[in-house]
């Protein structure tokens, strides 16, 4: 009875169309009225231990750092050094394009936000000189899921501080796999070239002028708020809060110096910033009271003694984990996905043997999945939003399918081989 309620209560109230936060709160107080003897002052308590974790307070930071970002115009001066890089390689700028996206993701934490900062650089050089539409946008599609993965990364701040994982080791932990997913897309893109006229011939004498590593003197900034931001929490010098905190300060600096930050996209930026963090509060709110509710009737326990007597193996039962997400993701952004499930996967992956701080950089991949993966994609609408739709959300959709085939294939060599998100944390803690 109670699985019937809480299935039909929370999918059946946001297929209605009321908010997911909402729908998610107000099942977990009906359980906590009904089923535990009305102690609904049980999830106050909860919201209250949540949203008072000091780790946690580091991701509204962490989305502002991100806004002021975009705002002040830096993606630029990132994509004019990296794009020389690439002028003898099969694809040239669209090599730039991932390469960005893997760079501003490791400064920025969201997907979203790196979507729009590159979409916004490239799409308008990259269409003028003749490069295949479909192929920009998939590229950008594909690579700045990126930025929800290469830290610091909302989501792996988010897992950690909710499961009481170590952020320093999620952070390590999302190094290795973003760099290799960046390097396969890149490889693709290579392939691709060479199937098809993405690139426009006039491309190889435009580019192949110059010493290009002169351009990278560029990146200055970015290594900058790479050592504030990420170097303080590595060294121990400071708190992921007070690391996101002192990034923010850095932005705000380093937009006013060099950037075109002014007063007046300041407060754009923070508004934006602003409608972001209470978004994920609230479903972070709705969340919490669902988890705390599942949690005193014992339901994680119940799912797990149900794996158990099903005799499903630790990877067959990943693989169920993955399908859950591939699933879902169609119809959640990631963010919401992952607040929802974690209170039933979290346990019943950790009993089965796998480390906690890898199962964060696997549903990290696996949401990322979800951000090019209609009929949501959060990413998708980004981009078709920022060029005025010249492109279908469909066909970027269809551009971004090799990426999503390739983050797919990511999440199978993590499987496969654990040790590409352990390494750094193991050699490090």
């Amino acid at each position: 009875m109670i699985w019937w309620i809480l299935s039909v209560g929370v999918f059946g109230s946001i297929g209605a169309g009321a908010a997911v936060g909402a729908a998610l709160g107000i099942v977990g107080m009906i359980i906590l009225q009904v089923y535990v003897g009305g102690a609904t002052d049980l999830a106050v308590l909860a919201v209250q231990n949540t949203l008072g974790n000091f780790t946690l307070s580091a991701l509204p930071m962490f989305i502002i750092m991100g806004e002021i970002l975009v705002a002040s115009g830096l993606s630029q001066r990132i994509y004019t050094a990296l794009a020389p890089l690439f002028s003898r390689v099969p694809g040239r700028l669209l090599h730039t394009n991932i390469a960005v996206c893997t760079a501003f993701g490791s400064v920025s934490g969201s997907s979203v936000a790196t979507a729009a900062a590159v979409c916004a650089v490239s799409y308008p050089e990259l269409s003028k000189r003749g490069y295949d539409k479909s192929a920009i946008l998939g590229s950008i599609a594909g690579a700045s899921t990126l930025g929800l993965l290469i830290p610091p990364s909302l989501s792996l701040l988010l897992y950690g501080a909710w499961q009481e994982v170590s952020i320093g080791q999620l952070f390590l932990a999302g190094i290795v796999p973003g760099l290799v997913l960046s390097l396969l897309f890149m490889i693709y893109v290579v392939v691709a070239s060479h199937r098809k006229a993405i690139v426009p011939l006039t491309e190889v004498a435009r580019e192949s002028d110059g010493n290009p590593l002169r351009h990278l003197v560029k990146l200055w900034p970015l290594v900058i708020l790479a050592i504030g931001v990420l170097g303080t929490i590595y060294l121990g010098v400071a708190t992921p809060t007070e690391a996101a905190g002192l990034g923010v300060i850095l932005s705000i600096l380093l937009g006013v110096s060099i950037g075109d930050l002014t007063v007046s996209k300041l407060a754009q930026a923070l508004h934006r910033a602003t409608v972001s963090i209470s978004a994920i509060a609230f479903v972070l709110i709705g969340a919490v009271i669902l988890g705390q509710s599942i949690s005193i009737l014992g339901l994680p326990r119940q799912v797990i003694e149900l794996a158990t007597g099903l005799g499903l193996g630790p990877y067959q039962m990943i693989t169920f984990v993955a399908l859950f997400y591939l699933i879902l993701g169609c119809f959640f952004d990631g963010i919401t996905l992952m607040l929802l499930s974690l209170p039933f996967l979290f346990p019943l992956v950790v009993s089965l043997g796998f480390d906690p701080v890898w199962f964060g950089v696997f549903v990290t991949i696996m949401i990322e999945i979800g951000l090019i993966t209609p009929p949501i994609g959060m990413n998708l609408y980004v981009i078709a939003a920022l060029t005025k739709r010249e492109v279908s959300v469909e066909a970027i959709a269809l551009a971004a399918l090799p990426y999503w085939l390739i983050l797919l294939f990511g999440a199978g060599l993590l499987v496969a081989f654990p040790s590409i998100a352990l390494f750094l944390p193991r050699l490090v803690y």
